[in-house]
């Protein structure tokens, strides 16, 4: 390995056009907001260094051995962020360390960078995610900004250009303003040179691009794909080991013979993305450890080619395992945000994917029994927090309730249905369901992350498969202000909003209850002849509704909330 002769931006930039630079299948997606390609943009027009960068020159049979990805060009947040596959005929050069840098200035001079509008419902079109192109402000400096800037870079769209008249310069255009002879003549007859800032801005931005060469490299030549992959560990760790989900991806996306690591991945958390989810490929190696690997802690240690090969092995059926898990917790109706720890979801995934039921689980009548079974524990569980922040080592205690010797677990894997008291007997850490902690979730609030695990395990009958629920006051909302001053004073709007003023309520229901009165509501709603069974389903004390009565209500109702979630977080079967 040793240094090259630095070479120009738009030297780079014509090399990744014509594929003569490309991405290793090690290298990780392009993650950079457009703010630190804006900064990026500022710091090369002020001389500051943008660091050394890493190559690696692939030639031969090497070529086919190992797997190659263009640089990404038009980048839409969410919908276009996937690097395309390359095959190239001829000998090329492999970003090893820079691909970050690389892509940023290739997307602001040759490319576009669409991230969302705010407050616009979630779709992908030009509405919610506009296509913008790089833009220098060559009106005026920027002044008095924290942050240092002196040239205005931005991410526009053609709407705002219009919006702000000619004094922002499409950077893209430089590009082919090399010539000097060129230059001035589109300057001249811009009438850019009248202004000093805007003059000398643009002879920065041309020369910083054309003529001086920033791009400082080393390059690696021998072919050596284990050499690359060790180069590449080292130099993105400062020289230490990378984490153990970062190494894994690596050696993966190297190892796999037959399928496509990267593009299998970007599949999954893209189809689960569709389903309303949002994984990491941190999530799909966990559960790979999780399913085949004694040892569940993300260290290099634990890995090594031959579990790649057998993640490739298995990956069809890991697949489609972690798929289920979402269709199936979609008909519990979780959404992204109710989901509070994805971690959770790894012991169902493993009981489902050594139980071979995971094909048709969320739907096969069969199964009926064991998906109200899971349901209710994965509620309990995410209530209690038990998965919250580290939770390798109770993932590992609860494994034990599956099998005590990981190398025979599929010998051992004869499990009718869902072991939850079993699990709860493996986990040690104190999970114990004390009057305080009742009275801590009781008080939840309406929109709170917890909400909806509180109130599907207090009323665990609603018709959440397809949706057809809501969040209901009982005494409504709009009623808080009619409250008596010495009510409000003693419990305030954090109670009124609470888990103890809330019920889950048929949609339709909801609807046509509106901002009705408790009181009158219940009083429409029954008869003498079912008002008890009415009262019991809905949990509500059967006192003076009356929001005068506030007082007696929200205690008698606190009584009755807290003996069912007591019985129902401390046995789960």
């Amino acid at each position: 390995m040793s240094f090259q002769t630095p070479i120009t931006i738009a030297d780079a930039i014509r090399n990744i056009e014509s594929n003569r630079y490309l991405l290793p299948a090690i290298q990780r997606e392009f993650e950079w907001s457009h703010t630190k390609i804006e900064w990026l943009f500022d710091s090369i027009m002020r001389n500051y260094p943008i660091s050394s960068f890493l190559f690696w020159r692939v030639e031969g049979e090497t070529k086919n051995n190992f797997r190659f990805y263009q640089f990404l060009k038009e980048y839409r947040e969410k919908y276009n962020t996937h690097n395309h596959e390359f095959h190239s005929q001829q000998d090329f050069t492999a970003v090893l360390d820079g691909q970050q840098r690389l892509t940023s200035l290739y997307i602001g001079l040759r490319g576009s960078y669409a991230y969302r509008m705010p407050r616009l419902h979630e779709e992908n079109s030009e509405r919610v995610y506009p296509t913008r192109h790089l833009y220098l402000n060559i009106e005026h400096p920027l002044s008095n900004e924290e942050d240092g800037r002196i040239y205005e870079f931005k991410f526009l769209s053609n709407e705002d250009v219009r919006d702000k008249g000619n004094s922002w310069f499409k950077v893209s255009e430089i590009f082919s303003l090399s010539d000097d002879f060129e230059f001035n003549k589109y300057l001249d007859g811009h009438g850019l040179k009248a202004r000093e800032f805007s003059y000398r801005s643009l002879s920065t931005l041309k020369n910083v691009i054309h003529s001086r060469p920033l791009i400082n490299f080393f390059l690696e030549i021998e072919q050596n794909i284990d050499k690359a992959l060790n180069v590449f560990i080292r130099i993105n760790s400062g020289g230490q080991p990378l984490s153990f989900s970062t190494l894994l991806m690596s050696v993966a996306v190297a190892n796999w013979e037959k399928k496509d690591a990267r593009k299998e991945m970007n599949a999954l958390v893209d189809n689960i993305r569709d389903k309303g989810f949002s994984i990491s490929n941190d999530f799909v190696l966990k559960t790979f450890l999780y399913l085949h690997s004694k040892d569940i802690k993300f260290k290099v240690t634990n890995f090594s080619k031959e579990n790649a090969k057998e993640f490739e092995r298995e990956w069809d059926k890991i697949r489609n395992t972690i798929l289920s898990i979402f269709d199936l917790v979609k008909t519990f109706g979780f959404i992204d945000a109710t989901l509070t720890s994805k971690n959770a979801l790894i012991p169902i995934i493993y009981y489902l994917y050594h139980g071979e039921k995971y094909d048709g689980f969320h739907t096969k009548i069969i199964y009926a029994d064991d998906r109200g079974k899971i349901k209710k524990w994965l509620h309990a569980i995410l209530v209690k927090g038990v998965l919250s922040g580290s939770s390798d080592n109770v993932l590992s205690q609860i494994r034990r309730a599956f099998t005590t010797d990981i190398s025979k677990q599929k010998m051992e894997f004869q499990m009718s249905d869902f072991p939850s008291n079993k699990i709860n007997n493996e986990i040690k850490r104190d999970v114990g369901v004390t009057d305080e902690f009742i009275d801590e979730i009781l008080l939840t609030q309406k929109d709170e992350k917890h909400a909806f695990s509180i109130l599907a395990l207090l009323y665990p009958d609603m018709d959440y498969k397809n949706n057809n629920f809501h969040k209901d006051h009982l005494h409504p909302a709009n009623k808080y202000n009619e409250l008596t001053e010495a009510d409000k004073s003693k419990y305030g709007w954090r109670t009124y909003n609470s888990i103890l003023n809330l019920q889950m309520l048929d949609a339709n229901e909801n609807e046509s209850k509106q901002d009705i009165a408790l009181k009158l509501w219940i009083e429409q709603k029954t008869t003498e002849a079912n008002m008890k069974s009415f009262l019991d389903s809905h949990l509500i004390p059967a006192v003076d509704w009356s929001l005068e009565n506030f007082d007696e209500y929200i205690q008698r109702r606190k009584e009755i909330l807290s003996t069912k979630l007591k019985k129902t977080l401390s046995i789960t079967d």
